[in-house]
């Protein structure tokens, strides 16, 4: 399994938010280009960046900070929020992403989510799935997506993807432990299926009982921001993977 660190973005700087409220926005880092490096010092490969903005107003409004990243690093980084082109799927993968996230597109495109595969390859993309009470929610968690999880997942399988994370809003920036019984279900209904885990992490046994569950990764981003989980614990645990 593998621990993803993440950054979301608001107005250029590396920022939380709690139950996806962008009313309770902490600012962690002024230049998210530190909080990159520092995960890279610390042995991580992989990165997930949210462009909040972007996922809020439908199109990408941080781009430079997902360019800064890439040249300042050499880790591999998964970048949404507001692509809705695929004009934007390339100046997402030009700027240095090797990965496109995607969320509410999926939900109310899939044929063009379906012909972006054909044109870039299915693995250029990772689906995102956020959930609020089994029900998928859009536009930067704003609006309801007019689905549950499990249909989201039977969408995105019927379109040739395989690799999704799944965050539950209500866990998310909490510290109170992810949806594990949420991820157990999808587990069970699509075993073959690619699953990351995101939201509500607060320390190593979470990660462990993630593992378990038969996730194949894990994104965190408030509990190494609090404290709660040193770069260290999360480095072992990533090597011992």
């Amino acid at each position: 399994m593998q621990i993803i660190p993440a950054i979301d973005i608001i107005g250029g700087k590396c920022v939380r938010l709690t139950k996806g409220d962008y009313s309770k926005e902490v600012v962690y880092y002024e230049q998210p280009v530190d909080a990159a490096k520092a995960f890279e010092d610390a042995g991580f490969e992989r990165l997930h960046i949210v462009d909040l903005d972007g996922a809020k107003s439908r199109t990408i409004q941080n781009l430079q900070v997902l360019q800064a990243v890439a040249s300042h690093t050499r880790l591999i980084i998964d970048f949404g929020g507001g692509v809705t082109s695929i004009e934007d799927v390339s100046n997402v993968l030009n700027a240095g992403a090797s990965i496109v996230t995607l969320g509410s597109i999926v939900v109310q495109h899939p044929g063009i989510v379906e012909e972006w595969f054909m044109e870039f390859g299915v693995e250029k993309f990772l689906m995102g799935a956020d959930v609020l009470d089994r029900k998928i929610k859009i536009s930067g968690w704003t609006q309801d997506g007019g689905m549950n999880i499990l249909e989201f997942m039977g969408k995105i399988l019927a379109l040739g993807a395989t690799r999704v994370f799944c965050t539950d809003i209500s866990k998310d920036g909490m510290l109170k432990g992810p949806a594990f019984d949420l991820y157990k279900e999808i587990m069970a209904e699509f075993p073959a299926i690619g699953l990351i885990a995101s939201g509500g992490v607060q320390d190593v046994a979470d990660v462990i009982e993630l593992k378990k569950i038969g996730c194949k990764g894990v994104i965190i981003g408030k509990a190494i921001y609090e404290g709660k989980i040193s770069l260290s614990q999360l480095s072992k645990l990533n090597s011992d993977n």
